[in-house]
Protein backbone atom coordinates (compact mmCIF):
# COMPACT_ATOMS: atom_id res chain seq x y z
CA UNK A 1 0.00 0.00 0.00
CA UNK A 2 1.53 3.28 -1.19
CA UNK A 3 1.91 5.82 1.99
CA UNK A 4 -0.71 8.10 0.49
CA UNK A 5 -3.43 5.39 0.63
CA UNK A 6 -2.42 4.96 4.26
CA UNK A 7 -2.47 8.80 5.02
CA UNK A 8 -6.44 8.65 3.37
CA UNK A 9 -7.12 5.24 5.68
CA UNK A 10 -6.23 7.43 8.49
CA UNK A 11 -8.01 10.38 7.55
CA UNK A 12 -11.44 8.60 7.30
CA UNK A 13 -10.31 6.59 10.31
CA UNK A 14 -10.13 9.75 12.16
CA UNK A 15 -13.44 11.49 10.52
CA UNK A 16 -15.33 8.00 11.44
CA UNK A 17 -15.84 10.07 14.79
CA UNK A 18 -17.16 13.27 14.13
CA UNK A 19 -21.07 12.21 13.76
CA UNK A 20 -19.77 12.77 17.62
CA UNK A 21 -18.94 16.45 16.85
CA UNK A 22 -20.91 19.38 15.13
CA UNK A 23 -21.63 18.04 11.79
CA UNK A 24 -23.88 17.78 8.99
CA UNK A 25 -24.62 14.72 6.82
CA UNK A 26 -26.20 15.18 3.58
CA UNK A 27 -27.23 12.83 0.25
CA UNK A 28 -23.70 13.49 -1.31
CA UNK A 29 -24.70 12.28 -4.34
CA UNK A 30 -27.84 14.24 -4.98
CA UNK A 31 -31.58 15.84 -4.36
CA UNK A 32 -34.44 15.26 -6.60
CA UNK A 33 -35.56 18.81 -7.21
CA UNK A 34 -39.21 18.06 -6.84
CA UNK A 35 -39.26 15.34 -3.95
CA UNK A 36 -38.15 15.34 -0.17
CA UNK A 37 -35.03 16.94 0.75
CA UNK A 38 -33.34 16.27 4.12
CA UNK A 39 -30.26 16.86 5.79
CA UNK A 40 -29.34 15.50 9.21
CA UNK A 41 -27.47 17.73 12.21
CA UNK A 42 -25.51 16.31 14.68
CA UNK A 43 -24.99 17.54 18.19
CA UNK A 44 -25.96 21.24 17.92
CA UNK A 45 -28.46 20.64 20.46
CA UNK A 46 -29.59 24.60 20.53
CA UNK A 47 -29.54 24.80 16.64
CA UNK A 48 -32.76 26.92 15.17
CA UNK A 49 -32.28 28.00 11.56
CA UNK A 50 -30.41 26.69 8.67
CA UNK A 51 -29.14 28.02 5.60
CA UNK A 52 -29.11 27.45 1.85
CA UNK A 53 -26.47 29.51 0.29
CA UNK A 54 -24.37 29.76 -3.44
CA UNK A 55 -21.15 27.67 -3.40
CA UNK A 56 -19.52 30.85 -2.50
CA UNK A 57 -21.59 31.40 0.94
CA UNK A 58 -22.03 35.17 -0.27
CA UNK A 59 -25.53 34.68 -0.95
CA UNK A 60 -28.51 33.22 1.11
CA UNK A 61 -31.01 31.72 -1.32
CA UNK A 62 -33.05 29.70 1.42
CA UNK A 63 -33.79 29.61 5.18
CA UNK A 64 -35.74 27.86 7.61
CA UNK A 65 -35.84 26.50 11.40
CA UNK A 66 -34.02 22.86 12.13
CA UNK A 67 -36.65 20.11 13.75
CA UNK A 68 -36.57 19.54 17.06
CA UNK A 69 -33.64 17.48 18.18
CA UNK A 70 -34.44 13.57 18.62
CA UNK A 71 -31.99 10.96 19.67
CA UNK A 72 -30.88 8.40 17.13
CA UNK A 73 -31.11 5.62 19.12
CA UNK A 74 -28.93 2.98 17.09
CA UNK A 75 -25.94 5.75 17.20
CA UNK A 76 -25.48 6.25 20.73
CA UNK A 77 -28.63 8.36 21.04
CA UNK A 78 -26.71 11.04 19.12
CA UNK A 79 -28.60 14.28 19.12
CA UNK A 80 -29.99 14.74 15.68
CA UNK A 81 -31.98 17.66 13.94
CA UNK A 82 -33.41 17.46 10.21
CA UNK A 83 -33.14 20.36 8.27
CA UNK A 84 -36.00 19.65 5.95
CA UNK A 85 -35.33 22.07 2.50
CA UNK A 86 -37.92 20.20 0.39
CA UNK A 87 -39.09 23.74 -0.45
CA UNK A 88 -36.14 25.18 -1.74
CA UNK A 89 -36.64 23.85 -5.56
CA UNK A 90 -33.70 25.41 -7.59
CA UNK A 91 -31.04 22.77 -9.70
CA UNK A 92 -27.87 23.39 -8.67
CA UNK A 93 -25.01 22.71 -6.44
CA UNK A 94 -25.64 25.14 -3.33
CA UNK A 95 -23.87 25.35 0.67
CA UNK A 96 -25.59 23.98 3.24
CA UNK A 97 -24.59 26.33 6.98
CA UNK A 98 -25.90 25.44 10.07
CA UNK A 99 -24.56 27.62 12.96
CA UNK A 100 -22.42 25.88 15.00
CA UNK A 101 -21.80 23.24 12.54
CA UNK A 102 -18.07 22.35 11.66
CA UNK A 103 -18.37 21.55 8.11
CA UNK A 104 -20.45 23.06 5.43
CA UNK A 105 -21.46 20.39 2.42
CA UNK A 106 -22.64 20.80 -0.80
CA UNK A 107 -26.50 20.40 -2.06
CA UNK A 108 -26.58 19.05 -5.59
CA UNK A 109 -30.24 19.87 -6.58
CA UNK A 110 -31.45 18.05 -9.89
CA UNK A 111 -34.07 16.97 -12.21
CA UNK A 112 -32.64 13.27 -12.26
CA UNK A 113 -29.96 13.09 -9.04
CA UNK A 114 -29.30 9.05 -9.52
CA UNK A 115 -28.34 9.30 -13.41
CA UNK A 116 -24.97 8.36 -13.51
CA UNK A 117 -25.00 6.37 -10.01
CA UNK A 118 -27.81 4.30 -11.18
CA UNK A 119 -25.57 3.73 -14.18
CA UNK A 120 -22.19 2.67 -12.16
CA UNK A 121 -24.08 0.18 -10.01
CA UNK A 122 -25.00 -1.58 -12.79
CA UNK A 123 -21.67 -0.97 -14.21
CA UNK A 124 -20.59 -2.93 -11.43
CA UNK A 125 -21.28 -6.13 -12.81
CA UNK A 126 -19.42 -5.71 -15.63
CA UNK A 127 -16.08 -5.22 -13.51
CA UNK A 128 -17.27 -8.86 -11.71
CA UNK A 129 -17.57 -10.87 -14.89
CA UNK A 130 -15.02 -14.07 -15.08
CA UNK A 131 -13.36 -15.82 -17.55
CA UNK A 132 -12.72 -12.70 -19.89
CA UNK A 133 -9.97 -9.88 -19.90
CA UNK A 134 -11.64 -5.78 -18.70
CA UNK A 135 -10.18 -3.69 -21.82
CA UNK A 136 -9.37 -0.27 -21.02
CA UNK A 137 -12.32 1.58 -23.21
CA UNK A 138 -14.46 -0.41 -20.95
CA UNK A 139 -13.14 -0.21 -18.20
CA UNK A 140 -10.84 2.17 -17.77
CA UNK A 141 -7.93 2.27 -15.31
CA UNK A 142 -9.60 -0.84 -13.77
CA UNK A 143 -8.63 -2.60 -17.22
CA UNK A 144 -7.42 -5.94 -16.21
CA UNK A 145 -6.55 -9.69 -18.14
CA UNK A 146 -9.05 -12.38 -18.10
CA UNK A 147 -9.21 -14.34 -15.01
CA UNK A 148 -10.49 -18.34 -14.17
CA UNK A 149 -11.65 -19.49 -17.71
CA UNK A 150 -13.01 -22.39 -16.20
CA UNK A 151 -13.31 -24.59 -19.09
CA UNK A 152 -11.72 -27.37 -17.71
CA UNK A 153 -13.40 -27.43 -13.79
CA UNK A 154 -13.37 -30.53 -11.82
CA UNK A 155 -15.87 -32.45 -10.77
CA UNK A 156 -15.82 -32.68 -6.67
CA UNK A 157 -16.08 -36.01 -5.44
CA UNK A 158 -19.12 -34.32 -3.38
CA UNK A 159 -20.74 -34.37 -7.57
CA UNK A 160 -19.83 -38.01 -8.79
CA UNK A 161 -21.70 -39.58 -10.27
CA UNK A 162 -21.36 -42.55 -12.85
CA UNK A 163 -21.95 -40.12 -16.07
CA UNK A 164 -19.48 -37.57 -14.77
CA UNK A 165 -17.09 -39.33 -12.19
CA UNK A 166 -14.74 -37.26 -9.36
CA UNK A 167 -11.80 -35.77 -11.38
CA UNK A 168 -13.58 -35.29 -14.98
CA UNK A 169 -13.98 -32.08 -16.30
CA UNK A 170 -16.98 -29.88 -17.47
CA UNK A 171 -17.02 -26.21 -19.06
CA UNK A 172 -18.68 -23.82 -16.78
CA UNK A 173 -16.84 -20.30 -18.36
CA UNK A 174 -18.42 -16.50 -17.39
CA UNK A 175 -20.63 -15.80 -14.96
CA UNK A 176 -20.18 -12.88 -12.12
CA UNK A 177 -17.46 -13.24 -9.17
CA UNK A 178 -19.67 -13.41 -6.54
CA UNK A 179 -17.82 -10.83 -4.25
CA UNK A 180 -15.04 -10.32 -2.76
CA UNK A 181 -13.64 -13.47 -3.76
CA UNK A 182 -13.61 -14.88 -7.32
CA UNK A 183 -15.68 -17.72 -6.42
CA UNK A 184 -19.34 -18.16 -8.24
CA UNK A 185 -22.24 -19.46 -6.11
CA UNK A 186 -25.59 -20.36 -7.33
CA UNK A 187 -28.13 -19.66 -4.60
CA UNK A 188 -27.12 -16.09 -4.47
CA UNK A 189 -26.68 -15.35 -7.75
CA UNK A 190 -30.49 -16.88 -7.56
CA UNK A 191 -31.68 -13.47 -5.61
CA UNK A 192 -29.35 -11.40 -7.80
CA UNK A 193 -30.69 -12.58 -11.02
CA UNK A 194 -34.10 -12.27 -9.84
CA UNK A 195 -33.68 -8.08 -9.00
CA UNK A 196 -31.95 -7.20 -11.58
CA UNK A 197 -34.75 -9.33 -14.11
CA UNK A 198 -37.38 -7.74 -11.54
CA UNK A 199 -35.90 -3.55 -12.25
CA UNK A 200 -35.61 -4.16 -16.10
CA UNK A 201 -39.61 -5.89 -16.23
CA UNK A 202 -40.70 -2.63 -14.23
CA UNK A 203 -38.96 -0.27 -15.62
CA UNK A 204 -37.94 -1.58 -19.17
CA UNK A 205 -38.45 1.93 -21.30
CA UNK A 206 -36.32 3.35 -18.93
CA UNK A 207 -33.52 0.58 -19.16
CA UNK A 208 -33.91 -0.06 -23.05
CA UNK A 209 -32.18 3.20 -23.47
CA UNK A 210 -29.99 3.05 -20.50
CA UNK A 211 -26.18 2.22 -21.91
CA UNK A 212 -23.08 1.57 -19.49
CA UNK A 213 -20.23 1.35 -21.78
CA UNK A 214 -19.60 -2.85 -22.21
CA UNK A 215 -18.77 -5.20 -24.68
CA UNK A 216 -21.98 -5.61 -26.03
CA UNK A 217 -23.44 -1.93 -26.15
CA UNK A 218 -25.29 -1.89 -29.17
CA UNK A 219 -25.93 -4.97 -30.32
CA UNK A 220 -29.86 -4.43 -30.45
CA UNK A 221 -30.52 -5.40 -26.48
CA UNK A 222 -30.80 -2.92 -23.80
CA UNK A 223 -27.05 -2.95 -21.36
CA UNK A 224 -28.89 -4.79 -18.07
CA UNK A 225 -29.84 -7.61 -20.65
CA UNK A 226 -26.41 -8.39 -22.11
CA UNK A 227 -25.20 -8.29 -18.61
CA UNK A 228 -27.74 -10.82 -17.06
CA UNK A 229 -27.03 -12.94 -19.96
CA UNK A 230 -23.87 -13.08 -18.97
CA UNK A 231 -24.16 -14.91 -16.00
CA UNK A 232 -27.28 -16.58 -17.05
CA UNK A 233 -24.87 -18.62 -20.11
CA UNK A 234 -22.98 -19.53 -16.98
CA UNK A 235 -25.97 -20.47 -14.40
CA UNK A 236 -27.08 -22.93 -17.33
CA UNK A 237 -23.84 -24.91 -17.57
CA UNK A 238 -24.16 -25.61 -13.49
CA UNK A 239 -27.16 -27.88 -14.77
CA UNK A 240 -25.75 -31.58 -14.62
CA UNK A 241 -27.98 -33.72 -17.07
CA UNK A 242 -30.33 -35.11 -14.86
CA UNK A 243 -31.58 -31.77 -14.15
CA UNK A 244 -30.00 -31.05 -10.93
CA UNK A 245 -27.89 -27.71 -10.34
CA UNK A 246 -24.20 -27.79 -8.88
CA UNK A 247 -24.35 -25.50 -5.51
CA UNK A 248 -21.50 -23.48 -6.42
CA UNK A 249 -17.85 -23.25 -8.89
CA UNK A 250 -15.38 -22.58 -6.65
CA UNK A 251 -11.82 -22.71 -5.58
CA UNK A 252 -11.56 -25.71 -2.56
CA UNK A 253 -9.48 -22.12 -0.52
CA UNK A 254 -10.15 -17.98 -0.48
CA UNK A 255 -7.52 -17.18 -2.79
CA UNK A 256 -5.06 -14.75 -1.69
CA UNK A 257 -5.33 -11.05 -2.19
CA UNK A 258 -4.38 -11.16 -6.20
CA UNK A 259 -5.50 -9.96 -9.15
CA UNK A 260 -8.23 -12.67 -11.28
CA UNK A 261 -5.48 -13.78 -13.30
CA UNK A 262 -2.95 -14.53 -10.51
CA UNK A 263 -5.73 -16.70 -8.88
CA UNK A 264 -4.61 -19.93 -10.82
CA UNK A 265 -5.82 -22.89 -7.97
CA UNK A 266 -8.23 -26.05 -9.15
CA UNK A 267 -11.48 -24.92 -9.60
CA UNK A 268 -14.28 -27.27 -8.47
CA UNK A 269 -18.11 -27.99 -9.10
CA UNK A 270 -19.82 -29.26 -5.60
CA UNK A 271 -22.61 -31.02 -4.54
CA UNK A 272 -26.21 -30.66 -6.34
CA UNK A 273 -28.47 -28.99 -3.69
CA UNK A 274 -32.34 -28.45 -3.53
CA UNK A 275 -31.67 -24.63 -2.79
CA UNK A 276 -29.31 -24.29 -5.47
CA UNK A 277 -31.60 -26.13 -8.05
CA UNK A 278 -34.67 -24.13 -7.30
CA UNK A 279 -33.36 -20.77 -7.05
CA UNK A 280 -31.99 -21.80 -10.80
CA UNK A 281 -35.54 -23.17 -11.66
CA UNK A 282 -37.13 -19.72 -10.36
CA UNK A 283 -34.48 -17.99 -12.43
CA UNK A 284 -34.94 -20.05 -15.80
CA UNK A 285 -38.48 -19.43 -15.35
CA UNK A 286 -38.16 -15.56 -14.69
CA UNK A 287 -35.73 -15.15 -17.51
CA UNK A 288 -37.60 -17.09 -20.23
CA UNK A 289 -40.57 -14.26 -20.00
CA UNK A 290 -38.48 -11.52 -20.52
CA UNK A 291 -36.25 -12.93 -22.94
CA UNK A 292 -39.65 -13.97 -25.14
CA UNK A 293 -39.25 -10.40 -26.24
CA UNK A 294 -36.41 -10.84 -28.25
CA UNK A 295 -37.19 -14.91 -29.77
CA UNK A 296 -37.39 -13.56 -33.36
CA UNK A 297 -34.64 -11.53 -33.49
CA UNK A 298 -31.80 -11.42 -30.99
CA UNK A 299 -32.25 -14.43 -28.88
CA UNK A 300 -33.54 -17.25 -30.71
CA UNK A 301 -34.66 -19.81 -28.51
CA UNK A 302 -33.30 -18.84 -25.40
CA UNK A 303 -36.74 -18.38 -23.45
CA UNK A 304 -37.46 -21.52 -24.37
CA UNK A 305 -33.96 -23.01 -23.21
CA UNK A 306 -34.98 -21.41 -20.09
CA UNK A 307 -37.89 -22.76 -19.55
CA UNK A 308 -37.31 -25.87 -20.34
CA UNK A 309 -33.97 -25.58 -18.06
CA UNK A 310 -36.60 -24.73 -15.29
CA UNK A 311 -38.72 -27.38 -15.57
CA UNK A 312 -35.99 -30.14 -15.51
CA UNK A 313 -34.86 -28.38 -12.56
CA UNK A 314 -38.33 -28.85 -10.58
CA UNK A 315 -38.46 -32.44 -11.17
CA UNK A 316 -35.24 -32.92 -9.97
CA UNK A 317 -35.77 -31.14 -6.98
CA UNK A 318 -39.15 -32.94 -6.50
CA UNK A 319 -37.13 -36.27 -6.30
CA UNK A 320 -34.94 -34.61 -3.97
CA UNK A 321 -36.57 -32.40 -2.18
CA UNK A 322 -34.25 -31.81 0.92
CA UNK A 323 -30.40 -32.26 0.17
CA UNK A 324 -29.10 -29.15 2.28
CA UNK A 325 -25.69 -28.30 1.73
CA UNK A 326 -23.82 -29.01 4.84
CA UNK A 327 -20.38 -27.90 4.19
CA UNK A 328 -19.01 -29.43 7.27
CA UNK A 329 -20.46 -32.92 6.88
CA UNK A 330 -19.81 -32.80 3.46
CA UNK A 331 -15.75 -31.79 4.27
CA UNK A 332 -16.19 -35.22 6.71
CA UNK A 333 -16.87 -37.89 3.66
CA UNK A 334 -15.31 -35.74 0.21
CA UNK A 335 -11.89 -34.10 -0.58
CA UNK A 336 -10.36 -31.66 -0.91
CA UNK A 337 -12.21 -30.06 1.79
CA UNK A 338 -14.37 -27.10 0.22
CA UNK A 339 -13.55 -23.46 3.04
CA UNK A 340 -15.44 -21.10 0.92
CA UNK A 341 -18.70 -19.31 0.70
CA UNK A 342 -21.20 -22.12 2.23
CA UNK A 343 -24.66 -20.39 1.11
CA UNK A 344 -26.41 -23.27 2.96
CA UNK A 345 -30.09 -23.46 3.65
CA UNK A 346 -32.14 -25.73 5.57
CA UNK A 347 -35.42 -24.23 5.36
CA UNK A 348 -36.65 -24.25 2.10
CA UNK A 349 -40.33 -23.72 1.53
CA UNK A 350 -39.32 -20.22 0.52
CA UNK A 351 -37.09 -21.41 -2.64
CA UNK A 352 -40.09 -23.91 -3.19
CA UNK A 353 -42.86 -21.11 -3.06
CA UNK A 354 -40.73 -18.83 -5.70
CA UNK A 355 -39.71 -21.68 -7.92
CA UNK A 356 -43.70 -22.71 -8.55
CA UNK A 357 -44.80 -18.67 -8.59
CA UNK A 358 -42.34 -18.23 -11.60
CA UNK A 359 -43.11 -21.65 -13.18
CA UNK A 360 -47.00 -21.26 -12.99
CA UNK A 361 -46.51 -17.53 -14.30
CA UNK A 362 -44.13 -19.31 -17.05
CA UNK A 363 -45.55 -22.10 -18.10
CA UNK A 364 -49.56 -21.98 -16.82
CA UNK A 365 -49.47 -25.44 -15.72
CA UNK A 366 -51.33 -27.25 -13.36
CA UNK A 367 -48.85 -28.48 -11.13
CA UNK A 368 -46.99 -25.43 -10.39
CA UNK A 369 -50.46 -23.94 -9.73
CA UNK A 370 -51.86 -27.06 -7.70
CA UNK A 371 -48.91 -26.32 -5.56
CA UNK A 372 -49.28 -22.59 -5.27
CA UNK A 373 -52.80 -23.67 -4.24
CA UNK A 374 -51.49 -25.62 -1.18
CA UNK A 375 -49.39 -23.04 0.48
CA UNK A 376 -50.33 -20.59 2.94
CA UNK A 377 -48.16 -17.48 2.42
CA UNK A 378 -46.76 -15.37 5.49
CA UNK A 379 -44.31 -12.41 3.71
CA UNK A 380 -42.81 -10.64 6.23
CA UNK A 381 -39.20 -10.33 5.76
CA UNK A 382 -37.28 -8.33 3.42
CA UNK A 383 -35.70 -10.84 0.91
CA UNK A 384 -31.90 -11.74 0.97
CA UNK A 385 -30.59 -14.96 -0.71
CA UNK A 386 -31.70 -17.12 2.22
CA UNK A 387 -35.31 -16.12 2.30
CA UNK A 388 -36.73 -15.65 -1.25
CA UNK A 389 -40.45 -15.80 -0.48
CA UNK A 390 -41.10 -12.09 -1.23
CA UNK A 391 -39.49 -13.07 -4.94
CA UNK A 392 -42.06 -15.08 -5.27
CA UNK A 393 -44.78 -13.08 -3.77
CA UNK A 394 -43.67 -9.93 -6.23
CA UNK A 395 -43.72 -11.39 -8.91
CA UNK A 396 -47.71 -13.07 -8.29
CA UNK A 397 -48.36 -9.50 -7.97
CA UNK A 398 -46.98 -8.17 -11.08
CA UNK A 399 -48.64 -10.73 -13.49
CA UNK A 400 -51.83 -11.31 -11.50
CA UNK A 401 -53.84 -10.39 -14.65
CA UNK A 402 -51.92 -13.65 -16.61
CA UNK A 403 -52.89 -15.78 -14.18
CA UNK A 404 -55.95 -18.05 -13.13
CA UNK A 405 -58.75 -17.41 -11.32
CA UNK A 406 -58.18 -19.32 -9.00
CA UNK A 407 -54.72 -18.50 -8.21
CA UNK A 408 -56.79 -14.66 -7.15
CA UNK A 409 -57.34 -14.78 -3.32
CA UNK A 410 -53.76 -15.89 -2.99
CA UNK A 411 -52.36 -12.73 -5.05
CA UNK A 412 -54.76 -10.64 -2.95
CA UNK A 413 -53.16 -12.11 0.14
CA UNK A 414 -49.95 -11.57 -1.37
CA UNK A 415 -50.92 -7.46 -1.74
CA UNK A 416 -52.01 -7.16 1.53
CA UNK A 417 -48.83 -8.62 3.10
CA UNK A 418 -46.94 -6.36 0.87
CA UNK A 419 -48.81 -3.46 1.76
CA UNK A 420 -48.46 -4.32 5.67
CA UNK A 421 -44.88 -4.89 6.00
CA UNK A 422 -44.57 -1.47 3.70
CA UNK A 423 -46.51 0.36 6.52
CA UNK A 424 -44.69 -0.85 9.10
CA UNK A 425 -41.43 -0.02 7.31
CA UNK A 426 -42.99 3.67 7.52
CA UNK A 427 -44.23 3.69 10.61
CA UNK A 428 -41.72 2.18 12.68
CA UNK A 429 -38.72 4.04 10.86
CA UNK A 430 -35.84 6.17 12.60
CA UNK A 431 -37.40 8.81 13.30
CA UNK A 432 -34.21 10.38 14.48
CA UNK A 433 -32.94 10.38 10.60
CA UNK A 434 -36.30 10.65 8.70
CA UNK A 435 -35.00 7.09 7.54
CA UNK A 436 -36.81 3.81 6.96
CA UNK A 437 -33.29 2.31 7.62
CA UNK A 438 -32.37 1.88 11.25
CA UNK A 439 -35.72 0.87 12.68
CA UNK A 440 -34.74 -1.90 14.50
CA UNK A 441 -31.11 -3.25 15.96
CA UNK A 442 -32.15 -6.16 13.37
CA UNK A 443 -31.42 -3.95 10.56
CA UNK A 444 -27.91 -3.69 10.99
CA UNK A 445 -26.62 -7.35 10.29
CA UNK A 446 -23.92 -8.57 7.86
CA UNK A 447 -24.81 -7.07 4.35
CA UNK A 448 -27.16 -3.97 6.18
CA UNK A 449 -26.62 -1.48 3.43
CA UNK A 450 -28.85 -4.12 0.97
CA UNK A 451 -31.06 -4.17 3.64
CA UNK A 452 -31.92 -0.44 3.23
CA UNK A 453 -31.61 -1.13 -0.67
CA UNK A 454 -33.87 -4.14 -0.30
CA UNK A 455 -36.19 -2.26 2.29
CA UNK A 456 -36.33 0.25 -0.87
CA UNK A 457 -37.15 -1.74 -3.43
CA UNK A 458 -40.21 -3.35 -1.43
CA UNK A 459 -41.46 0.50 -1.21
CA UNK A 460 -40.73 0.59 -4.79
CA UNK A 461 -43.12 -1.72 -5.66
CA UNK A 462 -45.83 -0.95 -2.86
CA UNK A 463 -46.03 2.45 -4.53
CA UNK A 464 -46.61 0.80 -8.04
CA UNK A 465 -49.26 -1.23 -6.57
CA UNK A 466 -51.19 1.62 -4.28
CA UNK A 467 -50.09 4.97 -6.35
CA UNK A 468 -49.53 6.22 -2.47
CA UNK A 469 -46.26 8.51 -3.31
CA UNK A 470 -45.46 8.10 0.62
CA UNK A 471 -44.13 4.64 -0.44
CA UNK A 472 -41.89 6.28 -2.76
CA UNK A 473 -41.07 8.74 -0.08
CA UNK A 474 -39.72 6.01 2.06
CA UNK A 475 -38.12 4.60 -0.96
CA UNK A 476 -35.92 8.23 -1.46
CA UNK A 477 -35.53 8.12 2.25
CA UNK A 478 -33.25 4.85 2.23
CA UNK A 479 -31.23 6.37 -1.44
CA UNK A 480 -30.58 8.99 0.97
CA UNK A 481 -29.04 6.92 4.26
CA UNK A 482 -26.96 5.03 1.63
CA UNK A 483 -25.43 8.35 -0.40
CA UNK A 484 -24.41 9.96 3.19
CA UNK A 485 -27.46 10.80 5.50
CA UNK A 486 -26.57 8.62 7.96
CA UNK A 487 -24.26 8.86 10.83
CA UNK A 488 -21.18 7.88 9.62
CA UNK A 489 -21.38 10.19 7.09
CA UNK A 490 -20.01 7.72 4.35
CA UNK A 491 -21.73 7.51 0.82
CA UNK A 492 -21.59 3.75 0.81
CA UNK A 493 -21.11 3.12 -3.26
CA UNK A 494 -17.42 3.28 -4.09
CA UNK A 495 -16.71 6.08 -6.33
CA UNK A 496 -19.16 8.84 -5.47
CA UNK A 497 -20.28 11.68 -3.00
CA UNK A 498 -17.31 13.41 -0.95
CA UNK A 499 -16.71 10.35 1.73
CA UNK A 500 -16.94 6.74 -0.34
CA UNK A 501 -14.77 3.49 0.57
CA UNK A 502 -11.42 3.75 -0.43
CA UNK A 503 -10.58 0.60 0.50
CA UNK A 504 -13.48 -2.27 0.20
CA UNK A 505 -12.68 -5.96 0.97
CA UNK A 506 -12.65 -6.70 -3.08
CA UNK A 507 -9.59 -8.39 -4.58
CA UNK A 508 -9.51 -6.37 -7.60
CA UNK A 509 -9.49 -3.17 -5.41
CA UNK A 510 -7.00 -4.14 -3.23
CA UNK A 511 -4.29 -5.99 -5.97
CA UNK A 512 -4.31 -3.50 -8.79
CA UNK A 513 -2.33 -0.78 -7.63
CA UNK A 514 -4.66 2.13 -8.14
CA UNK A 515 -5.97 4.09 -5.45
CA UNK A 516 -9.10 4.45 -6.32
CA UNK A 517 -11.25 1.00 -5.86
CA UNK A 518 -13.35 -0.04 -8.55
CA UNK A 519 -16.88 2.50 -8.80
CA UNK A 520 -20.12 1.66 -8.18
CA UNK A 521 -20.12 -1.39 -5.51
CA UNK A 522 -22.05 -0.98 -2.32
CA UNK A 523 -19.95 -2.26 0.84
CA UNK A 524 -22.01 -4.40 3.12
CA UNK A 525 -22.17 -1.57 5.69
CA UNK A 526 -22.52 -1.16 9.82
CA UNK A 527 -22.60 -4.43 11.64
CA UNK A 528 -22.30 -4.75 14.80
CA UNK A 529 -20.94 -8.43 15.24
CA UNK A 530 -18.23 -7.79 13.56
CA UNK A 531 -17.73 -11.57 12.57
CA UNK A 532 -14.32 -10.30 11.00
CA UNK A 533 -12.46 -9.52 14.17
CA UNK A 534 -11.25 -6.18 13.20
CA UNK A 535 -11.03 -3.15 15.45
CA UNK A 536 -14.19 -1.09 14.46
CA UNK A 537 -14.23 3.19 15.35
CA UNK A 538 -16.79 2.26 17.26
CA UNK A 539 -19.36 -0.41 17.82
CA UNK A 540 -23.18 0.92 18.10
CA UNK A 541 -25.34 -0.68 15.66
CA UNK A 542 -25.59 2.28 12.91
CA UNK A 543 -21.98 3.12 13.39
CA UNK A 544 -20.39 -0.05 13.42
CA UNK A 545 -18.42 0.60 10.19
CA UNK A 546 -14.64 0.87 9.23
CA UNK A 547 -13.43 1.33 5.47
CA UNK A 548 -10.70 -1.36 6.24
CA UNK A 549 -10.25 -4.19 3.35
CA UNK A 550 -9.92 -6.74 6.42
CA UNK A 551 -13.28 -5.42 7.97
CA UNK A 552 -15.44 -8.33 5.26
CA UNK A 553 -17.86 -8.18 7.76
CA UNK A 554 -18.59 -4.38 6.87
CA UNK A 555 -16.82 -3.53 3.77
CA UNK A 556 -17.02 -6.63 1.37
CA UNK A 557 -19.07 -6.24 -1.75
CA UNK A 558 -21.70 -8.54 -3.10
CA UNK A 559 -23.37 -9.03 -6.41
CA UNK A 560 -26.63 -9.28 -4.17
CA UNK A 561 -26.35 -6.28 -2.39
CA UNK A 562 -25.40 -4.13 -5.66
CA UNK A 563 -28.26 -5.66 -7.10
CA UNK A 564 -31.09 -4.30 -5.09
CA UNK A 565 -29.04 -0.60 -5.45
CA UNK A 566 -29.49 -0.47 -8.99
CA UNK A 567 -33.38 -1.57 -8.84
CA UNK A 568 -33.61 1.37 -6.44
CA UNK A 569 -31.67 4.02 -7.51
CA UNK A 570 -32.57 3.68 -11.51
CA UNK A 571 -36.49 3.03 -10.15
CA UNK A 572 -36.10 6.38 -8.70
CA UNK A 573 -34.56 8.10 -11.84
CA UNK A 574 -37.20 6.64 -13.68
CA UNK A 575 -40.38 7.67 -11.58
CA UNK A 576 -38.30 11.55 -11.48
CA UNK A 577 -39.18 11.03 -15.38
CA UNK A 578 -42.27 10.25 -14.56
CA UNK A 579 -42.74 13.54 -12.22
CA UNK A 580 -44.59 10.92 -9.74
CA UNK A 581 -43.51 13.99 -7.43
Amino acid sequence: MSNTRIIISLVYLLTSFTVKAQTIEVNQVGYQINAPKIAAVFNITNGTKFFITNISGTDTLFSAQLQPTRNDLYANNIPVQLADFSAFQQVGTFQLIVPGAINKPQIIIHLLPFNTIGKAVLKGYYYQRASMPLLPQYAGVWARPAGHPDNAVLIHESASTNERPAGSTIATPGGWYDAGDYNKYVVNSGITMYTLLSAYAHYASYFDTLTTNIPETGNGLPDIINELLYNLRWMLTMQDTDGGVYHKCTNAAFDGMVMPNAATQPRYVIEKTTAATLDFAAVMAQAAGIFAKWQNNRLPHLADSCKQAAVKAWQWAEQHPNLDYNQTAMNAKFKPAVTTGAYGDTHLMDEWFWAAAELAISTKDKPYINWLLQYKVTVAVIPSWNQVAALGMFSLLNHANQLPASLQPLIQNCKLQAIEVANYLLQHGNMAMHTVMGQSNNDFIWGSNAVAANQGMWLLQVFQLTGERRYLNGALSNADYLLGRNATGYCYITGFGTKSPMHPHHRPSIADGIQAPIPGLLVGGPNPSRQDGQIYPNNYPETAYTDNDKAYAANEIAINWNAPAVFLLNGLNYWSLQKAW
